[in-house]
């Protein structure tokens, strides 16, 4: 038996000799390699923070003390050792072990989380929550891939430093993010880490570790005095001490006896701790760890000899569609600016940059800086391209509103991974933007049905004096329809004329729209399928003719269908007192989060693959004529607005 078998808790791992902890270390190594492999999944990241994650786990005791893990895709360790291996091979799986921190999988899982820039603040509030109830624990949280300088994980620091107690944030610093760390800060820490202070400091704290006779406050004013001698002026320490957090390090993540010895000595601070931890993305596997970006997510693969090779590909990507056509709209429009928040091979931007050097920019982890940098190049002539995934835009919501809507400004925003995204589950479904952006004046919201229809809605995109934004899932590409008419603001385009029913669909669901069509067709049921375009504004033609044939109208949107597209739709109908008596909304349910698996299935489980979709058409049917149709059996979540 392996000795990773051998854990089901952190009480197996305090249990076993220290001398075997490397081989631990390696066996995990392994098992990620292995399960991601088969399934795809965040890599480099988890290898990085193999022996990070040993030392916190043999150091602490988690089931009484807290945990909080910052951009949640580097829990993998963590998972191992919590007694979740025997079912790590269901990893993002239907049913299965999520990607991410799950607090319906296990009891050391604090939060579910899956954004960057959270964990200190939410550790501040438990610390001060668990000081109130008389809970004398510790607070750890571990805060990596470059999320240190969020502007939420600064606050969180700036918070930190007012807390009389415990508590301990420890930077992994592996000098990623997803793309290389971006930013002052950044440079700041990498001149340190580049510096002799490094080994001096590392060097130095060993010899003196055992000598130590106590641990707590003697201890750190040793240190404290040992750092002050040999400090330089680039040392990080300046800027978090000012922010009264002790700092400590930089430690090897790597070398874990040493980081056992630190934590062991951190632990026991009475006051707020900042343990600066080196590592390094893709420790272990050498193909990783020389393309950590390439591998922070990838695609199912396999290794032989040494090569990997991914899974085979089933078609062209969106995220690559988007790449191309930007490129070549940027090689005949000069003001085009690329920028991108810590995502620059996410969105598919590091091909622009190979092209664009100077015309591309990844401001790192900070969304609402990104959207207020696009707002400022704006007004300086530039035409700002944000290209982003749906679910972090919406942490820029005030700034869309503030910076760039009220002001009228022409930023486009392109938001890959809109709807539901597969493996990486609720934390990443880009669900609400129609939602949150439709409100707003000076913003129209577009989405393609294929690539023709992305070129030509970023074509009029550019052409706008004000701002858009253009939606796009995690997929493949449909095959393009015969034909594409330009995109023209508030104008659908129908593919498909019928007598019996309507569906109005919007962007990446046009195609299941088309396919449930063939599907009704063969049983003698004949749907017109008109391709939405816009969310905002509504084709207002189009609702009318929907609504004043008196035959039903079934909207399809990959969103929720709580303020999403089939909204819009009912709410122009009602606003130009149109008899929406026979209408079904379908989208994602708005009642709860749909779980990770694959897209395909979760599609599916919302009733918006083509089945799906011919189902809710018969329903509608049956509900008006009331004759029982012959059914296609599949699930669907929609919602009858009568």
């Amino acid at each position: 038996m392996s000795l990773l078998e051998k854990i089901n808790s952190p009480a197996d791992l305090k249990a076993l000799p220290a001398e075997e902890l490397p081989a631990l270390a390696a066996e995990i190594r392994k098992r990620i390699i292995q399960v991601v492999g088969d399934g795809g999944g965040h890599l480099t990241s988890n290898l990085g923070v193999t022996e990070l994650t040993i030392a916190m786990h043999r150091v602490f005791d988690f089931s009484t003390d807290r945990l909080l893990w910052d951009v949640g895709h580097q829990c993998y360790p963590h998972k191992l050792l919590t007694g979740r291996n025997q079912r790590f091979d269901t990893l993002r799986k239907p049913g299965g072990v999520s990607g991410f921190p799950n607090t319906l999988e296990s009891d050391y899982d604090l939060f579910n989380v899956g954004h960057a820039g959270t964990a200190i603040a939410t550790a501040v509030g438990m610390a001060r929550g668990d000081e109130l109830a008389g809970r004398n624990n510790h607070v750890v949280a571990v805060v990596g891939d470059a999320s240190i300088f969020n502007g939420v994980a600064l606050e969180g620091l700036n918070q930190a430093g007012t807390l009389k107690r415990q508590f301990l944030v420890i930077l992994n610093d592996n000098e990623w993010g997803i793309s290389p760390t971006q930013g002052a800060m950044a440079e700041y820490l990498a001149k340190f880490r580049a510096s002799n202070f490094y080994e001096d400091m590392k060097e130095k704290t060993k010899q003196i570790l055992p000598k130590l006779p106590l641990f707590g406050k003697p201890a750190f004013d040793m240190i404290a005095h040992l750092k002050e001698g040999i400090k330089a002026t680039m040392s990080p320490g300046q800027v978090f001490d000012a922010m009264n957090l002790q700092y400590v390090g930089p430690v090897d993540g790597h070398d874990l006896p040493h980081v056992i010895e630190v934590l062991e000595m951190v632990k026991e601070a009475n006051h707020p701790v900042l343990l600066h931890v080196h590592t390094v993305k893709g420790k272990g596997c050498a193909w990783a760890k020389a393309e950590p970006g390439k591998y922070h997510s990838p695609k199912p693969f396999n290794v032989k000899d040494g090569k990997v090779r991914a899974a085979s590909s089933s078609g062209r990507s969106w995220t690559t569609a988007f790449a191309d056509t930007l490129s070549a709209l940027a090689e005949k429009d000069n003001r085009i600016f690329a920028m991108s928040a810590g995502m620059l091979d996410g969105t598919g931007l590091n091909l622009f940059q190979e092209k664009f050097p100077k015309r591309c920019r990844d401001v790192g982890i900070a969304e609402s800086c990104l959207v207020d940098m696009a707002a400022g190049m704006a007004k300086a002539g530039r035409r700002p391209v944000a290209a982003i995934y749906s679910t972090f835009l919406q942490r820029a919501f005030d700034q869309i509103f503030q910076e760039v809507s009220l002001q009228g400004l022409p930023v486009m925003f392109c938001m890959d991974r809109a709807g539901l995204v597969g493996g990486d589950g609720p934390v990443h479904h880009g669900f609400l933007d129609i939602t949150y952006l439709r409100g707003m004046p000076n913003l129209t919201i577009m989405a393609p049905m294929d690539e023709p229809e992305l070129q030509s809605a970023m074509t009029l995109g550019l052409t706008l004096d004000h701002a858009c934004a253009i939606r796009y899932p995690r997929d493949v590409v449909p095959v393009p329809q015969e034909t594409c008419p330009p995109f023209e603001i508030g104008k659908s385009r129908r593919l498909r004329e019928g007598k019996d029913a309507t569906i109005l669909a919007y962007g990446s669901m046009v195609q299941n729209a088309l396919d449930a069509a063939e599907l009704l067709s063969g049983m003698d049921i004949d749907v017109s399928v008109v391709n939405a375009r816009f969310a905002r504004p509504i084709d207002r033609d189009m609702v009318k003719k929907a609504f004043s044939q008196a035959k039903p109208v079934v909207t399809v949107e990959d969103h929720s269908v709580a303020g999403g597209f089939g909204a819009a739709v009912l709410e122009t109908a009602q606003e130009m007192k149109l008899p929406a008596t026979a209408m079904t909304r379908l989208g994602i349910p708005a009642d709860r989060f749909v779980a990770h698996g694959s897209r395909t299935g979760q599609l599916s489980e919302c009733g918006l693959d083509a089945a799906g979709i011919a189902a809710a058409v018969q329903q509608l049917l049956e509900s008006r004529t009331g004759k029982i149709l012959r059914r296609i059996d599949a699930p669907t979540n929609a919602i009858y607005s009568d």
